[in-house]
C-alpha cells in the first residue's frame, strides 16, 4: 500500500469516526455557515449533512440565542481558546428530544457543549468546532437526587400524622422570631391550642378516630393560616400557631374564628359523628418575655386559664 492511499485510508477512518460518535460535532466558519455537520447531529436534528451544509446556524436553530452564541464564539475566534457551556447554566443548545430510555420523562435533551477554536495553515483561527455532549441522564439523576434530598428536608421538618412543622422546627421558627422582635419591636403573637376532652374520645371511640379529630383540627389550622404563619404541632393534641407581625388583640380574633369553626364542625369516621371543641391561649411577646422559652410558657399559661374556667374558650396572656 502506497504512502498516499495509507493517508486516504486513515481519513477515512477518522471520518468515519467523527460522523459515528455518540457526540454532536458541529463546524462553522466565522460566517456561521455549517461547513460539518456528523451522524448524531443529523440523528437528533433530522437534518442531512447536505441539508445544512453552508447555511446559517441560526436559520436553522432558531432557539439559539444569537446575541449570546456570537459573543461565546467571538471570544473563541480572538484569543484562540476554548470556550464551555454546561447544562446546570443554560439546559441546551440546541432543543433535541431525549431518547434515553432511562430518562425517558426528560422534555429534551440536556447538553454540555465545547467550542473549541480551528486554526488554519497560516495559525488563524478559520473556523468553529462544536462538540455536544447529551448529559441527559446525569442532569435528571442530579435533579431527582436533589428532589430527593428536598422532600427528605420537609420531612425531617414535618409531623407525619398532621403534615404541620414538627416540634423541633416550629420552636426554631419561634426562636428566630423572638430575635427579630428584639429588633424590630413589631408585635408577634404566639397562639397554643389543646382538643378539649381528648381523652374521651380516644376512650369511647378508639384512637383512629383521635387520629381522624387530629388531622381535622390540623387541616382547619392549614386553612386559616398566612403563609408568613408557623404552625405546628406541640405534642399529643396540642399545637401551635406563630402569627408574625400580628398583636394579641389580633391574634384573638383569629383564635376566636378558629374557634367557633371547630365547633361548628362534625368529624366523621367511617359511622361514627362527633363534635368536638377546643381551648385557645394567646400570648404576644413584650419585654416581660426574656426568651422564646418564655414565650412559650406564656401561652401556655394563657391556654390553662382558658381550660379552667370552662374550655372552648380564648385566653390573652396578661403580664402583670
Amino acid at each position: 500500500m502506497t504512502l498516499e492511499s495509507s493517508q486516504l485510508n486513515e481519513l477515512h477512518w477518522l471520518m468515519e469516526m467523527l460522523h459515528n460518535i455518540d457526540v454532536g460535532l458541529v463546524v462553522l466558519d466565522k460566517d456561521y455557515k455549517v461547513q460539518i455537520f456528523n451522524g448524531f447531529m443529523e440523528n437528533h436534528s433530522g437534518y442531512l449533512p447536505r441539508e445544512v451544509k453552508g447555511k446559517v446556524l441560526f436559520d436553522l436553530f432558531d432557539e439559539i440565542p444569537q446575541e449570546w452564541f456570537k459573543r461565546k464564539a467571538e471570544s473563541v475566534f480572538l484569543l484562540k481558546n476554548k470556550a464551555f457551556t454546561i447544562w446546570e447554566q443554560r439546559p441546551y443548545l440546541f432543543k433535541f428530544n431525549s431518547y434515553r430510555p432511562i430518562t425517558g420523562s426528560a422534555n429534551y435533551m440536556y447538553q454540555n457543549t465545547t467550542f473549541i477554536p480551528l486554526l488554519s495553515t497560516t495559525g488563524e483561527v478559520s473556523h468553529l468546532c462544536l462538540l455536544v455532549y447529551d448529559m441527559t441522564d446525569n442532569a435528571m439523576h442530579k435533579m431527582s437526587l436533589e428532589a430527593a434530598n428536598e422532600e427528605l428536608g420537609v420531612l425531617s421538618q414535618t409531623d407525619g400524622l398532621t403534615g404541620l412543622f414538627n416540634r423541633t422546627h416550629w420552636e426554631n421558627c419561634l426562636q428566630t422570631e423572638y430575635k427579630r422582635w428584639t429588633r424590630s419591636q413589631n408585635p408577634s403573637s404566639l397562639v397554643m391550642l389543646d382538643i378539649d376532652h381528648f381523652k374521651a374520645v380516644n376512650d369511647n371511640h378508639g384512637h383512629m378516630v383521635g387520629d381522624e379529630v387530629i388531622r381535622h383540627i390540623s387541616a382547619l389550622i392549614r386553612s386559616h393560616v398566612r403563609e408568613t404563619d408557623t404552625s405546628g404541632r406541640y405534642g399529643g393534641e396540642e399545637f401551635t400557631i406563630l402569627l408574625a407581625d400580628t398583636s394579641a388583640e389580633n391574634a384573638f380574633v383569629f383564635a376566636e374564628r378558629l374557634r367557633k369553626e371547630v365547633e361548628a364542625a362534625v368529624v366523621k369516621y367511617n359511622d361514627i359523628e362527633l363534635n368536638y371543641t377546643i381551648s385557645l391561649g394567646v400570648a404576644e411577646v413584650d419585654s416581660s418575655i426574656k426568651n422564646y422559652e418564655a414565650w412559650i410558657e406564656s401561652a401556655d399559661a394563657a391556654l390553662y386559664h382558658a381550660k379552667e374556667n370552662g374550655r372552648n374558650k380564648v385566653s390573652i396572656y396578661k403580664s402583670d
